[in-house]
């Protein structure tokens, strides 16, 4: 290891896969709080309020395992990937200050990439031009604001479907911010991978089971689980501050959705039982995908968490 380059552990994998279990397990290896600092890397963990169905680790397990980036947004806010690698950074900084090692640990694919490829100078999000943007789709529809983006940014819109509404606003809220097309900012990027704009080394690990069936399984049971601890309640709360709506992306987090749907009448109970199981089978979907696209990963194993966290320590 080069003079002054710290490492930083990277924990990913698909939803329900025992990530969090694996940094719990490496920060104990590590030598406790003291010595290593959890950083989530979860786009739904950053909201207050949303526990159960965020699979959030409880109080208990933060107070021993205390985590970073977790709890930091109303669910009515928006937050974005140049947020995350904005407060990644920090988080990663503040660490190595205190000597600790820093363990980034989640499954927003995007986030992860981000901070580990760079990003460009996007701005942060921006609540009142993004309420602008929800207004217009609203009244628009997705068909016009997508052609709104490729007249301005061809290059970006040929890569967002009209109906993922998030990236859509998203890019043409930076537009709005900045005068200027994403794509003309991406060209940054490359300068900003972490490890130079850090001074680290990073080791990337990949967990989760090999029987694409057994993450099923697990999945259904941690569903189960989240129901029987007052998912519906917890959801039905959210509804009732009357400032929230199924489109914010804090309601789009997999499982808050369609739960709002069977709160409003839309559907039966085992519609919607069936619904969330297939949306969190179809985000774990995606995750693999991200994941087979990635060349840093340095290991990838179905393992117990402690056995995983044996080799990442080996690495670091």
């Amino acid at each position: 290891m080069a003079a002054g380059v710290a490492p930083v552990a990277v924990v990913i994998g698909p939803t329900a896969a025992g990530k969090t279990a694996v940094a719990m397990a490496l920060q104990d290896q590590l030598g406790g709080p003291s010595k290593a600092q959890l950083i989530s890397a979860d786009s739904a963990l950053v909201y207050r309020g949303m526990d159960i169905g965020t699979a959030k680790p409880s109080a208990d397990e933060l107070q021993a395992y205390p985590h970073r980036l977790i709890d930091i947004r109303d669910p009515s806010e928006p937050y974005s990937a140049a947020d995350f690698v904005n407060d990644a950074d920090a988080s990663v900084l503040e660490a190595l200050e205190q000597q600790k090692t820093p363990i980034i640990v989640g499954g927003t694919m995007l986030y992860v990439q981000r901070f580990i490829k760079g990003i460009a100078e996007l701005p942060g999000a921006n609540s009142s031009i993004r309420r602008e943007l929800q207004q217009q789709l609203e009244r628009l529809g997705a068909e016009v604001m997508h052609a709104e983006l490729s007249d301005i940014d061809p290059t970006v819109a040929a890569k967002i479907h009209p109906n993922n509404h998030q990236r859509l606003l998203r890019a043409l809220e930076v537009v709005r911010t900045t005068g200027q097309p994403m794509s003309a900012q991406w060209q940054d990027a490359k300068s900003a991978v972490a490890v130079s704009r850090l001074p680290i080394k990073l080791v990337t690990a990949v967990v989760g089971p090999s029987q694409r069936q057994v993450l099923h399984e697990r999945i259904r049971e941690r569903f189960q689980t989240m129901l029987h601890a007052g998912f519906l309640t917890e959801v039905e709360g959210l509804m009732q501050r009357g400032d929230l709506h199924p489109d914010l992306p804090a309601m789009r987090a997999v499982g808050y959705r369609q739960a709002w749907h069977f709160l409003r009448g839309d559907c039966s109970h085992e519609e919607f039982v069936a619904a969330a199981l297939a949306a969190t089978r179809q985000l774990a979907k995606r995750q693999l995908t991200w994941l087979r696209r990635w060349s840093e990963i340095d290991l990838q194993s179905g393992a117990a968490p402690e056995k995983i966290a044996v080799h990442i320590r080996r690495l670091l």
